[in-house]
């Protein structure tokens, strides 16, 4: 009864709503129906049409490849069998999120058809009373219904086909049916305060029951997922993912063939975003590049304009501005149709603002005016919404384009730098060139436009002004120009600043990167803390440069921050003063413009700044690329078997300084015919290393001619091994051959190496081959050359690294065997190797002093004759009874060696025989089979060298607390708020002040004087940029405090880490985070802080006046508001991995720089430049792959809050138009609009800043790790300091100590335990990688023991400070290592000791001549890594070292390898002499260093073999000491043997 009651009332109600229809036509009623009712129903209809559309298409589709496989069936062409895609699905879940969307679209279709139901029988019950009834009134009932059965069962559709995402259709309809509840809420919520009960109808009660049901699907849609899981089946996607794994990901980007609406809104990103919503994302879930972004296409349209111009102008410096310009222009040119159109359509609004203030004020000019008004606004939005992303994702890509482009010149540069322009440039420049001034000119893309766009931007504001304030817009115009010409001088300064900072920069970086270079000799002299104080001193005037950069950038913001506001008073106050009538609607139309003036004179310093960066940038990469590169014509080099010559020098002469006086090489006259063996001798210094670099064409020529048949490979002095494992080591890119690698790995004697490490060939080297021996990684080096199979191989003194065992059995099986058939030119201080060369070399001075073979060149005499004897003086010294080696020979042959005195039957046999020897012999060779290699790949946990940690998931809190916390405990923070809030405040003020005093419409009264109107609206303004000059200060004055402080954290904690952290972090990732990561926060971070700050502020304004005029707005900012947060959180979780990806993949390319740059002469030796340039480009690659994904994530998160706030902003002005009209102020609502216009630009703004401050904080995460490095242990124990006079004796007890170099890596040393008496001489022997360098490290503390402990005169050395240890320790390393700067800081680094001195000790170590000679003496110059002293001169400053520390205990780890027998014999003496009280640990591979040595220590496999007297030690002829012996003297008297 009750309910029939209530159908009965709303009838009635109905009924009287109807009444007017009785005589009214179906088509005038149609006509009548209310707006919203009509849109409602014209959409529905649409979208069920497009649906039926899409249906039917695709059966079209279904049945005309039905009818193709009937014909080709008919044909008797055999039809693939295509596998059904359920037949791979093993499970599916239906998620909540389905099944509550499911029940709203069933909810609403029963809502619909209930109306339906209740309007029809409405109708019919008048028809039957005899009442005219109007059909039309069902219309919108039936329409929802037919809409709302197709959307449900499409929806129930998606469950039945496995859809994991809801069509795009479906989700278009669900929020535009959304958009329509909303507006007709709002309507029907109007009309019923207005007639209460009199507006209560069935549809009005149905929309309001529909609203949550249609909230909850509108946000379904904008989520997309369904929420059905479909788990397939395992096995299927096993092998790909493997594959995956090996190649990265195959697919590539959507983006190259996007249609124009996925283009224009950007979801080809969808399927990378939703899988980062689910996981976080790795590189291979990335999709590739499309060609034409690829950047070995960019680099070659570079170069080749940039070479055009080289030739065009070959005496100028040709512009690389303009190869860049002439390279990219089709692209900056497509860019900038983009960037005009939005300029054009950013001015509708703030001319039609006037318009639409006139018309709310009750001015009417032409039918439906606020409607057509708002539509216009509403579109005007929309085009530069799309157009602003299209814009900026076109600049991001174009910087991308230069940037690859870029740093592919300058790697390729620096692969062909002459010797004397690399003295100009560190490898640490050469870095920051790429890692610094590359980035900055890539950036330049985003003002590339503003210089353009600037003058019209001027020239519209103009026009609208003129429209507005007449003659007074000639005043802006003066004012707008001193506001530009105000800022030139700043942008001089701020160009002088930049310089200055970047100059600091690389004098800074040059050292960091020197000092991690040889972080282990810093660390076993007790330097670091000397080093680092210079670092920190580099830094302080770095800091002083960033601190005049950073306020300059302070007072150029204040600035132009000021200059609307100035802009503006100079303007009204012009009109004023005129006697213009301002109305509200003109002032508010000028507000507006000033406004969007603001962006484009706001973002002139910049503009200005960034103009002068990228100058400076370009300038230092044109004079880079400029530089002198290595003489083409420096050697002539002809094809393999075009002559018998393989190597000819006729009168060379070459000096490495061209505008020396003197020669570094002069006179060479030499022939070497193919398949001879040349051996080079001569003193130290005397120009060996120089004689083979003329050959491979390194050292400048002066006047000669070189010849070169054939292919080389080129083995350096220093040993150069990239990071990788040992096999891509060995392969160095040849293609993997079983049968040659085998035999490689048995002329090297690597065999036994590779079965002693963990992973076998598939070992991780660290950096720089740190950990490998000095014999391994010569070997490793050997066996690269050898794989390489060239015509003729220039080996720099390969033997001097390696025990007397290896080199022998190196000489005969890889240069006597191995390269039978091959040229070899080989330097050597081995007398014992020379006489088996078809012709001996001696160099003195640079000159050849003699040539020809052995036995001539003895007859000869002088220097050739010096040599020998004097190594024949330190084998007679050795003493060994003679008969012992033929008995031993006979009863014990050595394990696995032939002792080189027997005969070598066949030395012809080449690599190919040799490999069949090899495999005969079947020998258990440490090479894993295959499958192993592949476990190795996966078990990497184990290796030295891991992956670069990145953090995952959401950023730490703690990591921004500690940036906030590091400036003045955060103190700063609140007051930069507060700054921000009084400016936002005092603004808002300001132009309401403008908009409430003047008249609404010409005519009326204005509120207050003219004087009291400008001088209160000057107060608030100019009160206003008061407070942004305060912000800015602040601001800076933070960022400085903070960088400074972290910067010292880190370099303090990289500092105090322990030496394993250096062994297995490449130096690039160090590198990355000092300059990168660091200039980041020193530039970046404090200006994202502050602007993010600044936008939130501004957008709370901004809401807060739309919603002071129109409350209403409120219904739609809080759901946008929600939208919003949950659109950034899921895109965020995509943006942080892809920025931290991006991170990690500049590493590598740092990485290969510098790593390329130390190895050029060996990259050119084996002329593999175009491999590494190849592997460059495609490192650039992976690093633009998530670069590019990235920037576009951005945009694609951009577009959708702009068109939110679009939305918002078109719902505003609907209720501003709908309102009848005086029931609102028309000068408040033009505000509302005012500020509406800048709504959707300060929400991207707002969010652009928030994930840009979030993808920056990653840098400080970044720096983050590096200051939490666990440390060593303390430099001094202030509790437990040694006496001062310690060690006084000198005595070293090692108790049962056991090493290991790292966790998870096998143990090195087993058990060690003897004790060496003070003040003997103590000799370390063993084969190579038996453990003897690591006793020393153990010794120094460089590495902890795992168990055992070492005592030094009754202290445990474990339980004093680092530097008290290591500073009463001295040491002469095997890799000598020289500083950048003077011989003088070079001795004596921490200036302990006076001139005379330091000339002693360079006369005892024999270089006190040399630096005599030098017109600078001891302020000689010492380039990077020493590279203009030769390795043994730089031995010998390591001896200067030692000798002016004067410590009890010394330790010469092979300090005398890479010297001649004669000045060997020298340094052994003076050392007998200057350290005859005290205890010398010496690690040698020549015999008759430690023969005289009062003990010697045999190592075997990391434990004590031997540990006796050498005498006694010789008598018994089965100690292993007595066979290296054996092996020592057979080698060099059996000379003749072979």
């Amino acid at each position: 009864m009750g309910i029939s009651l209530l159908l009965d009332t709303i009838a009635d109600i109905s009924s009287k709503n109807r009444k007017y229809s009785a005589k009214i036509s179906p088509l005038e009623t149609l006509e009548r129906l209310p707006l919203l009712e009509l849109s409602s129903i014209c959409i529905n209809l649409t979208l069920v049409l497009v649906l039926l559309f899409i249906v039917s298409a695709r059966q079209i589709v279904v049945c005309l490849g039905r009818i193709r496989v009937d014909k080709e069936v008919s044909n008797g062409n055999p039809v693939p069998i295509r596998r059904s895609p359920d037949a791979d699905i093993q499970k599916i879940v239906i998620g909540r999120w389905y099944k509550a969307a499911a029940f709203c679209c069933f909810y609403v279709l029963f809502l619909q058809v209930l109306v339906l139901g209740f309007d029809s029988i409405g109708l019919i019950r008048e028809s039957t009373r005899g009442k005219s009834i109007s059909w039309t009134l069902v219309l919108s009932p039936a329409a929802h219904s037919l809409a709302w059965f197709l959307l449900s069962f499409s929806t129930l559709h998606c469950k039945f086909s496995f859809s994991e995402k809801f069509p795009l259709l479906l989700r278009v309809w669900w929020g535009s049916s959304f958009v329509i509840c909303l507006f007709t809420l709002y309507v029907d919520g109007n009309k019923f305060l207005k007639e209460r009960s009199e507006h209560l109808n069935s549809h009005a009660i149905t929309n309001f029951a529909l609203t949550p049901a249609l909230a909850f699907l509108s946000f379904v849609a904008a989520r997309g997922d369904t929420g059905i899981q479909v788990y397939r089946n395992c096995d299927l996607e096993e092998p790909l993912l493997v594959e995956e794994e090996e190649a990265g990901c195959l697919k590539v980007t959507p983006y190259s063939e996007a249609g124009i609406f996925s283009l224009a809104t950007l979801s080809w990103l969808n399927p990378v975003l939703s899988l980062g919503a689910k996981r976080p994302l790795e590189l291979k879930d990335i999709p590739l590049l499309a060609p034409k972004d690829r950047t070995k296409t960019n680099y070659k349209g570079l170069n080749s304009n940039w070479e055009k111009l080289k030739a065009e102008n070959p005496t100028g410096q040709p512009s690389l501005a303009w190869a860049i310009l002439k390279t990219f222009w089709k692209e900056a040119a497509c860019n900038a149709i983009f960037a005009g159109l939005n300029t054009l359509v950013s001015y509708v609004g703030p001319y039609l603002v006037s318009y639409f203030v006139d018309y709310l004020g009750g001015i009417e000019t032409f039918p439906h005016e606020g409607y057509i008004l708002a539509g216009i606004f509403f579109a005007a939005k929309l085009v530069e919404t799309v157009t602003t992303r299209q814009w900026y994702i076109g600049v991001d890509i174009l910087g991308m384009h230069v940037r690859s482009a870029l740093t592919a010149m300058v790697y390729r540069k620096g692969l062909r730098l002459s010797s004397a322009a690399k003295q100009g440039h560190s490898s640490g420049e050469i870095v920051n060139y790429m890692a610094v001034d590359v980035q900055r000119v890539g950036d330049y893309s985003w003002y590339l436009h503003d210089i353009w766009m600037l003058p019209m931007q001027i020239i519209l504001a103009l026009a609208i002004l003129y429209k507005n304030v007449g003659i007074a817009t000639i005043a802006t115009l003066i004012a707008t120009i001193i506001s530009i010409v105000a800022t030139i001088p700043l942008a001089r300064f701020q160009e002088t600043y930049q310089d200055n900072l970047m100059s600091a920069k690389d004098e800074r970086m040059r050292k960091t990167s020197e000092c991690l270079r040889n972080m282990r000799i810093l660390k076993l002299q007790a330097w670091e803390d000397r080093y680092r104080l210079k670092l920190e001193e580099m830094r302080s005037v770095e800091f002083k440069w960033l601190r005049k950069a950073l306020y300059s950038q302070a007072f150029i913001t204040f600035i132009f921050w000021s200059s609307p506001i100035f802009v503006s008073a100079v303007t009204f106050g012009t009109a004023i003063l005129l006697g213009d009538e301002l109305t509200a609607g003109a002032v508010l139309s000028a507000l507006a413009t000033f406004r969007i003036l603001q962006e484009p004179l706001r973002n002139f310093p910049d503009l200005v700044s960034m103009m002068a960066q990228t100058k400076v940038s370009l300038d230092r990469i044109t004079g880079f690329l400029q530089d002198e590169e290595l003489q083409d014509d420096a050697i002539t080099c002809l094809p393999r078997g075009t002559t018998d010559v393989a190597i000819e020098i006729k009168d060379g002469d070459f000096c490495w300084d061209v505008f020396s006086s003197s020669l570094t090489l002069s006179g060479i006259q030499m022939k070497v015919e193919k398949g001879m063996c040349v051996a080079v001798c001569g003193m130290v210094g005397s120009g060996k290393s120089s004689f083979l670099s003329c050959i491979l064409g390194e050292i400048p020529k002066i006047s000669g001619e070189v010849r070169v048949c054939g292919s080389s490979a080129y083995v350096s002095q220093s040993a150069w091994i990239q990071s990788g494992n040992i096999e891509e080591n060995i392969l160095f890119g040849s293609p993997m051959d079983k049968a040659r690698y085998k035999s490689v790995i048995y002329a090297c004697s690597l065999k036994k190496d590779l079965e002693l490490l963990s992973h076998g060939d598939q070992t991780i080297i660290g950096d720089r081959g740190i950990n490998l021996s000095g014999g391994q990684k010569q070997r490793v080096q050997l066996a690269r050359a050898l794989y390489q199979d060239a015509d003729i191989y220039l080996l720099d003194d390969p033997f001097s690294a390696v025990d007397a065992h290896t080199g022998s059995e190196l000489f005969k099986e890889y240069i006597m065997t191995a390269l039978a058939t091959k040229t070899v030119v080989y330097v050597t201080h081995q007398v014992e190797f020379l006489p088996a060369a078809d012709l001996i070399l001696v160099i003195k001075e640079g000159r050849v002093i003699q040539a020809g073979k052995y036995d001539e060149l003895l007859q000869a005499g002088t220097d050739f004759d010096a040599l020998v004897s004097a190594h024949h003086e330190a084998i007679d010294a050795m003493d060994i009874p003679n008969q012992s080696c033929e008995d031993f020979d006979d009863d014990h042959p050595l394990e696995g060696s032939i002792l080189l005195s027997k005969k070598c039957e066949s030395i012809g046999g080449n690599l190919e025989s040799l490999g069949k020897e090899v495999q005969e012999v079947g020998s258990t060779s440490g090479l894993k089979p295959i499958k192993e290699k592949k476990k190795v790949k996966r078990s990497r946990k184990k290796q030295l060298v891991q992956e670069e940690e990145r953090e995952r998931g959401k950023i730490s809190m703690t990591v921004y607390l500690s940036y906030m916390a590091a400036a003045y405990k955060g103190l700063l923070i609140p007051l930069i708020i507060l700054a921000q809030t009084l400016f936002q405040l005092l603004q808002i003020a300001s132009n309401w002040w403008m908009a409430w005093a003047n008249p609404q419409t010409k005519g009326d009264q204005p509120k207050t004087s003219n004087m009291v109107l400008i001088v209160v609206y000057m107060a608030l303004a100019f009160g206003s940029s008061w407070f942004i000059f305060v912000r800015a200060v602040l601001v800076a004055t933070f960022g400085l405090a903070a960088a400074q402080k972290l910067f010292l954290q880190m370099l303090r904690n990289v500092f105090r880490a322990p030496m394993s952290f250096f062994d297995s972090t490449p130096s690039g990732r160090i590198l990355n985070r000092v300059s990168v990561d660091q200039s980041v926060v020193d530039l970046d971070i404090p200006f994202r802080l502050g602007s993010f700050a600044s936008t939130t502020i501004q957008l709370i304004g901004i809401v807060g006046v739309m919603t002071q005029v129109t409350w209403q707005i409120l219904l739609l900012v809080i759901p946008m508001a929600i939208a919003c947060l949950w659109m950034q959180k899921y895109y965020m979780a995509s943006s942080r991995e892809l920025v931290r990806i991006v991170s990690i993949q500049k590493s590598p390319v740092i990485h290969l720089f510098s790593e390329s740059i130390a190895g050029a002469a060996t990259i050119r030796g084996f002329g593999q430049e175009k491999r590494f340039i190849k592997r460059n480009l495609y490192l650039l690659d992976c690093f633009a792959r998530p670069f590019f994904y990235s920037l576009s994530a951005i945009e694609w998160l951009c577009l959708r809050m702009e068109l939110l706030s679009t939305f918002v902003f078109a719902f505003c002005m609907v209720i501003l138009v709908t309102i009848p009209h005086g029931s609102i102020d028309p000068s408040m609502a033009g505000l509302a609009v005012t500020y509406g216009l800048n709504l959707n630009a300060r929400l991207s703004r707002w969010i652009l800043s928030f994930c840009k401050l979030e993808n920056k904080i990653i840098s400080i995460e970044r720096i983050h790790q590096y200051c939490h490095i666990p440390s060593e242990a303390p430099l001094v124990i202030e509790d437990n300091q040694p006496p001062t006079l310690w060690p006084q004796e000198g005595t070293i007890e090692l108790i049962d100590l056991k090493v290991r170099y790292k966790e998870n890596l096998p143990v090195v040393l087993h058990g060690v335990s003897c004790k060496f008496p003070g003040g003997m001489k103590i000799g370390i022997v063993g084969r190579t990688g038996s453990g003897k360098s690591t006793l020393i490290q153990a010794l120094f503390r460089m590495i902890v023991p795992e168990a055992g402990s070492i005592v030094i005169d009754n202290i445990n050395i474990s339980t004093i400070g680092l530097h008290d240890l290591r500073s009463r320790l001295s040491i002469i390393p095997q890799d000598p290592t020289l500083f950048e700067g003077t011989i003088r800081a070079n001795l004596d680094p921490l200036g302990e000791h006076s001139d005379p001195e330091i000339w002693q000790a360079l006369d005892k170590s024999q270089l006190g001549e040399i630096v005599r000679h030098k017109e600078q003496k001891l302020d000689s110059p010492v380039l990077e890594n020493g590279d203009n002293w030769s390795v043994g001169q730089r031995q010998l400053v390591s001896l200067g070292r030692a000798l002016l520390k004067q410590a009890r205990i010394l330790v010469l780890d092979e300090a005398t390898a890479s010297v001649d027998s004669a000045t060997d014999n020298l340094i052994q003496k003076i050392i007998r002499t200057e350290f005859k009280d005290c205890t010398v640990c010496t690690i040698a591979h020549r015999i008759p260093t430690v023969i005289d040595s009062d003990l010697v220590l045999v190592l075997s496999d990391g434990r004590v073999a031997e540990f006796d007297v050498p005498a006694r030690l010789l008598e018994d002829k089965y100690s292993m000491f007595f066979k290296l012996v054996s092996e020592y003297s057979t080698r060099s008297s059996g000379i003749p043997e072979f």
